[in-house]
């Protein structure tokens, strides 16, 4: 007999998702980023990794959305390619102030949950295309989108999603929390 019990979720994250981008990057997202295959849309991290889910009290959510109210909703473009090294392709954001400024104060209220675990000195708000594929399938992903560039989009929310890390589970929304 096996467990079809669903895992409960171990991570979970803040996300803008940015839907006008689809189009143009699903099919590549889904070849190339794992993110895509998890469930997780298009999007601009704010905060990942944020709280394990079994810390998202009504408190921690209540101040969430008190910092995302904060932030007033915004007009964006996605209107050029850009690399991490080789190895990352993704989407800049146009302006990107108002995604760092929402990923610093939440920062700022939970120094627990540092972006990318602390890994970077300089967050870099980004929409991924793909990633950790050879340069010339990259390289071809970049050329499709940036025929389809400017993407533009309002900001009116941030997501709360949780899931696991490992290949093949599927996150799931959680809440929404609107932007002033």
């Amino acid at each position: 007999m096996t467990d079809t019990a669903a895992v409960e979720p171990t991570q979970s994250a803040l996300i803008v998702p940015i839907p006008e981008a689809e189009p143009a990057v699903a099919g590549l997202r889904e070849r190339l980023d794992t993110a895509a295959s998890r469930g997780i849309p298009a999007h601009i991290t704010v905060l990942y990794p944020f709280l394990p889910p079994s810390q998202l009290t009504p408190q921690v959510l209540a101040a969430v959305r008190l910092i995302v109210a904060g932030v007033p909703r915004f007009f964006m473009s996605l209107d050029r390619v850009a690399w991490f090294h080789d190895r990352v392709v993704w989407l800049a954001p146009d302006p990107a102030e108002p995604f760092r400024e929402l990923t610093n104060r939440i920062a700022t209220r939970f120094p627990q949950a540092q972006p990318y675990g602390g890994e970077f000195a300089e967050v870099v708000p980004h929409l991924t295309i793909g990633h950790d594929h050879p340069r010339p399938e990259l390289d071809a992903a970049a050329a499709v989108v940036e025929a389809s560039l400017p993407i533009r989009a309002r900001v009116t929310s941030v997501r709360l999603i949780a899931g696991n890390p490992q290949p093949g589970d599927t996150w799931h929304t959680l809440t929404d929390f609107p932007l002033g």
